[in-house]
Order: C-alpha cells, then structure tokens, then sequence
C-alpha cells in the first residue's frame, strides 16, 4: 500500500479491509470473487492475512474488491 494521503487506502489495515470483506461478502462469496486458496479452504483471517502480506498480487485483487465495495462514487 502506497503511503500518499490521497490513497483511498490510506490509513486502513489489510485486516480492517479484510474484516470488513468477509462481513460484506462472506468467505463463499468472497473465494468467489477472488479465487485463491485461503478463501475457500479451511478459511480464518489469520490465515488470509499471512498470505496476503506475502502475495503483493493477491492484496491487490483484495484491496481493489475493497475500494470497488465501498467507494462513495
């Protein structure tokens, strides 16, 4: 995540986005919408963050979901 105050992200946790997902979506409809492993099998935030933190593409796909959720366009 990109520092800039003019980020939409700016300030936000990755578990905070997360949480918020999986409130929103739920973990069937978010491994869903974003295929990877630690959303459909066995899933637990810790386990999706651990990953996300360590797979810069799949955050992305995470954070992109996220603005496009929540955006006030």
């Amino acid at each position: 995540m990109n520092n800039n105050p003019n980020n939409p992200l700016h300030g936000v946790k990755l578990e905070s986005i997360l949480n918020k997902l999986v409130d929103y979506y739920g973990w069937e409809e978010l491994g869903y919408k974003i295929n990877i492993r630690c959303f459909n099998f066995e899933p637990s935030i810790n386990s999706s963050l651990k990953f996300l933190r360590k797979t810069p593409w799949a955050r992305q796909k995470v954070e992109k979901l996220y603005l496009n959720t929540f955006s006030q366009k």
